[in-house]
């Protein structure tokens, strides 16, 4: 098996964004484990020093204050997330002052934090790739990110290969196979629902998965 590569309909519509001028914003959604970091990656690589990818994880709250607040067990619910700060973060992309670099935060799994100002987008950059669970989500804070993008994906993968990519993710960062079942379970799933019902938002559908080599 190979990795998937970006299906050449999907890459016409990312350069027809591009060919529009100015800073666009992409969004890519989906599922828990759909593959939507690889996806985005996969993007911005074919499109080269066009692209750039801004992930949604890096405004995870810090344990510490999930903690505080008592929503460590639901980490990755929506209301675990700074979605505001996100929504802001992409206010000020949509908008580059020449010469201004803007740094956004990425999320690191091997210490499950989020570290401020690791990713450097300069001003140039016409398009930015952000991707997560929740940029369709119609509630509450995340309410006006849909409107901030260009143009929306939304990741369909074969459930049973979303499950092993889920699986596989969260005991290579350190769980159990029990534990990670029961996460996945507990906490990935009841998410995937509210997500899944957001994927009629979307602009496209991105069909993503592995293939044979």
């Amino acid at each position: 098996m190979s990795a998937p590569t970006i299906a050449p309909q999907a890459l016409a519509r990312a350069r027809r964004l591009l060919v529009q001028g100015g800073r666009r914003l992409l969004g890519i959604a989906g599922l828990p484990g759909a593959g939507k970091s690889t996806a985005a990656q996969a993007l911005a690589e074919a499109l080269g020093e066009a692209a750039m990818v801004v992930p949604m994880d890096g405004f995870h709250l810090a344990n510490a204050e999930l903690a505080r607040l008592g929503r460590a067990a639901r980490k990755g619910a929506p209301d675990t997330f700074d979605a505001a700060g996100y929504a802001a973060l992409l206010e000020r992309l949509r908008r580059p002052r020449a010469g201004e670099t803007v740094y956004a935060p990425a999320f690191h799994r091997e210490i499950e934090e989020p570290v401020a100002g690791e990713i450097a987008v300069p001003a140039e950059v016409p398009l930015v790739i952000t991707e997560g669970n929740y940029l369709l989500l119609d509630d509450g804070p995340w309410r006006g990110v849909r409107e901030l993008l260009d143009e929306s994906w939304f990741v369909d993968v074969e459930p049973a290969q979303r499950h092993a990519q889920l699986l596989a993710r969260h005991m290579r960062y350190g769980r159990s196979r029990e534990d990670a079942l029961a996460w996945i379970e507990h906490t990935d799933e009841p998410n995937a629902r509210r997500i899944a019902a957001t994927a009629d938002r979307a602009d496209y559908r991105l069909a993503w998965g592995l293939v044979p080599a």
